[in-house]
């Protein structure tokens, strides 16, 4: 799996979302390396990371990041937050967990309504079989609609999409039925680190709400929601998310 480090001072895991790679994060990258020791993941079958044999499992993933990289802040954007939520929940070297647009649970359960219904992640599935580049497409569109910067962000989405080549299919799939399965809520109650929990208040993928329930289960959590983004903060909205994790470190234990 490939893991890219770069900066200095304390320890931050970045982990992408479905069909993208770390190099996501380059504009989050240029505002915290002058002061983290960034380490940026590429999940198998993503980016640099394409022919890694590596489950694209929680478990599995969070226990390859965690045998390559210090004691360290993890951080996971949308489908990214499952493995960071993981990593935080089980093992020891994980300090603080940042989820950005994640939430333990994407589909909607009479017990949880703030979130997709079940149906998206298997159409989403069906029409990649279909359509592999207009599917892509279609989800980074999401990414970004609602967001007062969504031209924008949607722009640089489709520059970063295939910049470190095309995902595998297999991971994709294996992505989907993560999102549309996976339920960590039960987790929550036990975190023994703080988190962080940033939403995007115009975000059509992953409902603030849910981010906010998410957060009330989770003890030490801070719930920040940021007007004006969609859901992919850390683009539009990056000065905000950055400001947010640099606060966040500082008032989390070594």
């Amino acid at each position: 799996m490939h893991i890219e480090t770069l900066g200095s001072g304390p320890d931050l895991v970045l982990i992408h979302g479905w069909a993208l790679h770390g190099g996501v994060f380059a504009p989050l990258v240029e505002r915290l390396a002058p002061r983290f020791r960034l380490h940026l993941v590429d999940l198998p079958g993503h980016g640099y990371s394409r022919d890694s044999e590596v489950p694209l499992l929680p478990a599995a993933v969070a226990s390859e990041i965690a045998s390559r990289t210090p004691p360290a802040i993890w951080l996971g954007w949308s489908l990214g937050g499952l493995f960071a939520l993981r990593a935080a929940a089980s093992l020891p070297t994980v300090r603080g967990l940042v989820m950005v647009a994640a939430t333990p649970r994407f589909v909607r359960a009479p017990d949880w309504q703030h979130a997709v219904e079940p149906s998206v992640f298997g159409q989403f599935a069906r029409d990649l079989e279909q359509d592999y580049d207009g599917t892509l497409e279609r989800f980074i569109a999401l990414d970004t609609l609602g967001s007062e910067h969504g031209r924008a962000e949607l722009k640089t989405l489709r520059e970063v999409l295939h910049a470190r080549g095309r995902p595998q299919p297999e991971a994709l799939h294996a992505g989907l039925d993560l999102l549309e399965s996976a339920d960590l809520r039960r987790s929550l109650s036990s975190l023994s680190v703080p988190s962080l929990w940033l939403a995007g208040r115009r975000d059509r993928l992953v409902h603030p709400r849910g981010m906010e329930d998410a957060a009330g289960l989770a003890p030490g959590a801070r719930f920040v929601e940021l007007p004006g983004a969609g859901h992919a903060p850390f683009l539009g909205h990056v000065d905000a998310v950055a400001a947010e994790l640099a606060a966040f470190a500082d008032n989390t234990g070594p």
